[in-house]
């Protein structure tokens, strides 16, 4: 599986830590389409850049991380076919993908501590979607950017 991950100025420790963890744990290849340096930038520039390479299927799932989550995430479901939920626990983790078949999570590296941060990528890498009377929901999201072009 491959992994797309981006990150603010905010967040380059975690993008970090978290990418070492990904590889080391799952054996999954992480590509890094985040800022290396603490300088300020724009996080929807990075959002935007891990929503295309998962629309695109050059990234299996991705993981965005700036200040609070918020703002890279909603960057990052602008791009269609994206759903990207913004977690700051495991049982949103665990229930977008369930239920919402979320292919991106978001969080912020200035509201979870990097080991609750690991759980909520574990959650979101391990947990499969249902499908079933949920795909019905998925399938009305779709058609709304379907109505969006």
């Amino acid at each position: 599986m491959k992994i797309a991950i981006g990150n603010d100025h905010a967040g380059v420790e975690y993008k970090n830590e978290l990418s070492k963890y990904i590889e080391e744990k799952y054996g999954y290849e992480v590509i890094n389409f985040g800022t290396d340096t603490n300088d300020s930038c724009n996080y929807p520039e990075f959002g935007e850049k891990v929503a295309n390479a998962v629309a695109k299927g050059e990234a299996d799932r991705g993981v965005l991380i700036c200040g609070t989550g918020i703002g890279i995430g909603i960057s990052a479901n602008k791009v269609n076919g994206i759903r990207c939920a913004i977690c700051s626990e495991t049982k949103s983790a665990e229930y977008t993908r369930l239920h919402n078949d979320a292919n991106i999570i978001s969080f912020g590296a200035r509201i979870v501590s990097i080991e609750t941060a690991k759980e909520i990528v574990d959650t979101f890498l391990t947990t499969e979607y249902e499908g079933g009377r949920h795909q019905i929901r998925v399938d009305m999201i779709k058609d709304i950017e379907n109505r969006q072009r």
